[in-house]
């Protein structure tokens, strides 16, 4: 597994460092969350490169690659598709909306309204979607990665429960450092290096490889109660984390420990990725989720 399957990640992560700068760290954790079958949640503010990291893994990774940029007066059919009446033949016939695509990207999605942002639940969750009563599956590889600006932004509405849920990481970008934006303006010379210029370095078949690669990471029995500690640690303190959270935290670690040719996941890898998958999913409960976060992880005995 170690010379077979991790070469093309570390060549990926190699490739996306030439058009996103600087953000090793978020291009491993958003690769971590592809392989472990997961949708990703990108929050921070307009302009930091959410929508560029995006189109540069589906590039690299050769996926069908499709953008929903969510407005307040989007609706539901404008991204599932609906049924269209064909004069020629006399009848109705399905037209498929960008969903059905193998990575999608809804942009801005708490620009919408709650009625919309439900819209795409079924297809992060079951990977299908169902208009007036018919059942039509999304593409294998699919994965849904959606942006948001801040909560506290003018014109936003918050994302509900049962779909910040449906996100199995949330990664913020952050504001580049001085030197980082430097670098962005000496390059800014007309032939900067796009996401369209890059050549892919891994199939969309061999995701799904990495994927049932990952599945195999062995856990060992004290990591997967400490998994179920910082779990009740949330609920002793009045929060509460799903069952999908902690299958998603185990998932996420056994792609972590993949990528990184580890054929076991260590406590470090769930201690590293906690943050990610829980944080989003305690601000419910608390106006700080991250301090939430940190207090579980201090009061949680590591194996």
């Amino acid at each position: 597994m170690d010379v077979v399957m991790k070469a093309p990640a570390d060549l990926l992560r190699e490739a996306a460092a030439g058009v996103v700068l600087d953000r090793e760290k978020e291009i491993e954790l958003a690769l971590a969350c592809f392989v472990a079958g997961g949708n990703l949640l990108v929050e921070d503010v307009p302009g930091v490169g959410k929508t560029t990291l995006v189109k540069t893994l589906a590039r690299l990774l050769g996926l069908e690659f499709k953008r929903v940029q969510f407005t307040n007066d989007l609706l539901p059919a404008d991204i599932l598709g609906g049924r269209v009446f064909d004069p020629a033949r006399r009848e109705f016939t399905f037209h498929p909306g960008p969903i059905f695509a193998q990575l999608v990207l809804g942009d801005e999605l708490n620009r919408a309204s709650p009625r919309t942002q439900s819209a795409v639940l079924q297809a992060m969750d079951e990977h299908e979607v169902t208009i007036e009563g018919e059942t039509h599956r999304l593409p294998d590889p699919f994965l849904f990665v959606g942006t948001q600006n801040p909560r506290e932004h003018a014109g936003t509405a918050p994302l509900p429960e049962s779909q910040l849920d449906r996100f199995l990481m949330r990664i913020e970008l952050g504001v580049p450092s001085r030197e980082t934006h430097r670098r962005l303006l000496a390059r800014d010379n007309g032939n900067d290096l796009r996401a369209e210029d890059l050549a892919p370095v891994a199939s969309p078949g061999e995701l799904l490889e990495w994927r049932a690669a990952a599945a195999r990471v062995h856990v060992s029995d004290a990591v997967a109660d400490y998994i179920l500690d910082l779990g009740t640690a949330a609920l002793s303190r009045g929060a509460h984390l799903s069952p999908r959270a902690a299958i998603g935290l185990q998932r996420t670690a056994r792609a972590l420990a993949f990528l990184r040719g580890r054929p076991h996941v260590l406590p470090d890898d769930v201690q590293e990725l906690f943050p990610f998958v829980a944080a989003h999913r305690l601000q419910q409960f608390a106006s700080d989720p991250a301090d939430l976060v940190r207090t579980i992880l201090r009061e949680t005995r590591v194996p």
